[in-house]
């Protein structure tokens, strides 16, 4: 099966996002889940992002990208909005990488390189009324109209962090076709 390297969002490695780690152990796969926060969790994302700023947001990423290097190559490197920026950097930059799952966030491919590497599938998820989704959905859309290797998936509502079942965000019928998708997708690469 495959190996996952699943970062988490800003609200740190919450019950919700080990949970999803879970379900995808469950079918078979390997999933690393490292803790960036070191413990810490937050209620809210906006005392998550007043703990990023306080440690530095280039460091935690740069602690992100340091734990993939105790996994070597073969992975799809997944992350959840924040942690989308360390997985994206990664899928895009590491050779090897077997594919990418970017969910709540997308960056331009240009933070990266010049292009989407054609070798690494990639799915995009998030709610086309989150105000944070909303305002990387012109990016998702670029990407994936850039490679035949990339999907995106535009699910209705406006929770941001929607596949976390620990928040209230916490959306059960967009999450359930998330992560039917998700294995597919793995079950593929």
């Amino acid at each position: 099966m495959t190996h996952v390297l699943l970062y988490h969002h800003i609200q740190g490695l919450t019950d919700g996002v080990r949970s999803f780690a879970d379900s995808l152990r469950q079918v078979g796969h390997t999933v690393h889940t490292p803790d960036l926060f070191d413990g810490r969790t937050f209620d809210s994302i906006e005392e998550g992002f007043g703990f990023a700023r306080k440690v530095g947001f280039d460091a935690i990423r740069e602690r992100g990208a340091a734990a993939a290097d105790e996994f070597g190559t073969g992975l799809v490197y997944a992350g959840f909005s924040f942690g989308v920026t360390i997985a994206q950097r990664l899928a895009q930059t590491r050779p090897g990488a077997r594919g990418a799952l970017l969910i709540e966030s997308c960056l331009p491919v240009a933070e990266f390189g010049e292009t989407w590497p054609e070798s690494v599938p990639v799915q995009i998820h998030g709610k086309e009324g989150d105000e944070f989704f909303d305002e990387d959905l012109p990016a998702a859309r670029e990407l994936a109209g850039s490679t035949a290797a990339a999907e995106l998936f535009v699910y209705p509502g406006d929770q941001h962090l929607f596949a976390d079942s620990s928040l209230d965000a916490y959306d059960p019928e967009a999450s359930a076709l998330l992560m039917e998708r998700v294995r597919a997708f793995l079950a593929a690469v």
